[in-house]
Protein backbone atom coordinates (compact mmCIF):
# COMPACT_ATOMS: atom_id res chain seq x y z
CA UNK A 1 0.00 0.00 0.00
CA UNK A 2 1.57 3.43 -0.85
CA UNK A 3 1.75 5.98 2.12
CA UNK A 4 -1.14 8.73 1.65
CA UNK A 5 -0.20 12.17 1.02
CA UNK A 6 -1.50 15.15 2.27
CA UNK A 7 -3.11 18.19 0.25
CA UNK A 8 0.53 20.13 0.73
CA UNK A 9 2.45 17.12 -1.00
CA UNK A 10 3.71 15.44 2.47
CA UNK A 11 2.83 12.63 4.56
CA UNK A 12 -0.68 12.49 5.41
CA UNK A 13 -0.56 13.16 9.62
CA UNK A 14 -2.54 11.83 11.63
CA UNK A 15 -6.05 13.70 12.57
CA UNK A 16 -7.55 12.28 15.87
CA UNK A 17 -7.28 9.52 17.79
CA UNK A 18 -10.23 10.85 20.80
CA UNK A 19 -12.71 11.21 19.31
CA UNK A 20 -11.15 8.03 16.74
CA UNK A 21 -11.80 9.68 13.01
CA UNK A 22 -11.57 8.34 9.72
CA UNK A 23 -13.36 6.55 7.34
CA UNK A 24 -11.09 3.66 8.21
CA UNK A 25 -11.32 4.67 12.02
CA UNK A 26 -7.78 4.82 12.12
CA UNK A 27 -7.07 8.25 13.27
CA UNK A 28 -5.96 9.64 9.88
CA UNK A 29 -8.14 10.75 7.02
CA UNK A 30 -7.54 8.25 4.82
CA UNK A 31 -9.81 7.30 1.72
CA UNK A 32 -10.53 4.16 -1.02
CA UNK A 33 -12.94 3.18 -3.17
CA UNK A 34 -15.25 2.39 -0.33
CA UNK A 35 -15.43 5.68 1.14
CA UNK A 36 -18.20 7.22 -1.15
CA UNK A 37 -18.30 10.73 0.99
CA UNK A 38 -14.39 11.14 0.64
CA UNK A 39 -13.82 11.35 4.64
CA UNK A 40 -10.48 13.49 3.73
CA UNK A 41 -10.61 17.10 5.31
CA UNK A 42 -9.60 17.30 8.91
CA UNK A 43 -10.83 19.72 10.25
CA UNK A 44 -11.26 21.74 13.63
CA UNK A 45 -15.18 21.40 14.08
CA UNK A 46 -17.03 24.87 15.17
CA UNK A 47 -20.10 25.55 17.24
CA UNK A 48 -21.08 27.20 14.07
CA UNK A 49 -20.65 24.30 11.87
CA UNK A 50 -22.09 21.96 14.18
CA UNK A 51 -25.14 24.13 14.02
CA UNK A 52 -24.85 24.05 10.30
CA UNK A 53 -24.29 20.40 9.93
CA UNK A 54 -27.37 19.58 11.91
CA UNK A 55 -29.52 22.12 10.29
CA UNK A 56 -28.60 19.77 6.77
CA UNK A 57 -29.21 16.36 8.87
CA UNK A 58 -25.70 15.42 9.81
CA UNK A 59 -26.15 15.86 13.82
CA UNK A 60 -22.48 15.02 14.27
CA UNK A 61 -23.30 16.64 18.46
CA UNK A 62 -25.05 13.98 20.03
CA UNK A 63 -23.22 11.17 21.23
CA UNK A 64 -24.34 7.41 19.24
CA UNK A 65 -22.66 4.99 21.85
CA UNK A 66 -24.36 2.14 19.58
CA UNK A 67 -21.97 3.20 17.15
CA UNK A 68 -18.88 4.40 18.91
CA UNK A 69 -19.67 8.03 18.71
CA UNK A 70 -18.89 10.47 21.26
CA UNK A 71 -20.38 12.95 19.70
CA UNK A 72 -18.19 16.28 18.72
CA UNK A 73 -17.90 19.07 20.23
CA UNK A 74 -16.07 22.47 19.59
CA UNK A 75 -12.34 22.00 19.01
CA UNK A 76 -12.40 18.54 18.19
CA UNK A 77 -10.62 17.27 15.26
CA UNK A 78 -12.30 15.07 12.46
CA UNK A 79 -12.34 13.75 9.09
CA UNK A 80 -15.35 15.90 7.19
CA UNK A 81 -16.82 15.01 3.59
CA UNK A 82 -14.66 17.07 1.23
CA UNK A 83 -18.43 18.36 -0.29
CA UNK A 84 -20.01 19.16 3.35
CA UNK A 85 -16.75 21.23 3.75
CA UNK A 86 -17.32 22.99 0.26
CA UNK A 87 -20.87 23.41 1.58
CA UNK A 88 -19.74 24.64 4.57
CA UNK A 89 -17.72 27.17 3.10
CA UNK A 90 -20.25 28.38 0.67
CA UNK A 91 -22.63 28.82 4.01
CA UNK A 92 -19.88 30.86 5.78
CA UNK A 93 -19.85 27.87 8.72
CA UNK A 94 -16.49 26.20 7.73
CA UNK A 95 -14.42 24.79 9.95
CA UNK A 96 -10.65 25.63 10.00
CA UNK A 97 -8.59 22.81 7.97
CA UNK A 98 -5.56 21.23 9.42
CA UNK A 99 -3.46 20.55 6.35
CA UNK A 100 -0.85 18.16 6.91
CA UNK A 101 -3.90 15.62 8.48
CA UNK A 102 -6.31 16.16 4.56
CA UNK A 103 -5.66 14.04 2.31
CA UNK A 104 -4.85 15.09 -0.90
CA UNK A 105 -7.65 13.41 -2.71
CA UNK A 106 -9.76 16.20 -1.01
CA UNK A 107 -8.48 18.55 -3.95
CA UNK A 108 -10.95 16.61 -6.55
CA UNK A 109 -13.68 17.91 -4.78
CA UNK A 110 -12.02 21.53 -3.15
CA UNK A 111 -9.86 24.28 -4.54
CA UNK A 112 -6.30 24.41 -2.78
CA UNK A 113 -7.13 28.00 -1.91
CA UNK A 114 -9.76 27.14 -0.18
CA UNK A 115 -8.40 25.44 2.27
CA UNK A 116 -5.71 27.37 3.05
CA UNK A 117 -8.05 30.16 3.11
CA UNK A 118 -9.19 28.01 6.29
CA UNK A 119 -6.01 26.46 7.54
CA UNK A 120 -4.56 26.29 10.92
CA UNK A 121 -1.34 25.13 11.98
CA UNK A 122 -0.56 21.79 13.06
CA UNK A 123 -1.44 22.77 16.91
CA UNK A 124 -4.53 24.30 16.09
CA UNK A 125 -3.49 28.10 15.90
CA UNK A 126 -4.67 30.28 13.05
CA UNK A 127 -1.44 30.32 10.33
CA UNK A 128 0.12 33.83 9.43
CA UNK A 129 0.26 34.66 5.93
CA UNK A 130 2.57 37.33 4.18
CA UNK A 131 0.43 40.02 2.78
Amino acid sequence: MDPSINVLGGPLQPCSARPLTGFFRDGCCNTGAEDRGRHTVCVIVTAEFLALSKYLGNDLSTPHPEFRFPGLKPGDRWCLCAARFLQAAQEFAAPQVVMEATHARTLDIVPLELLRAHATGPEGEAQSRPD
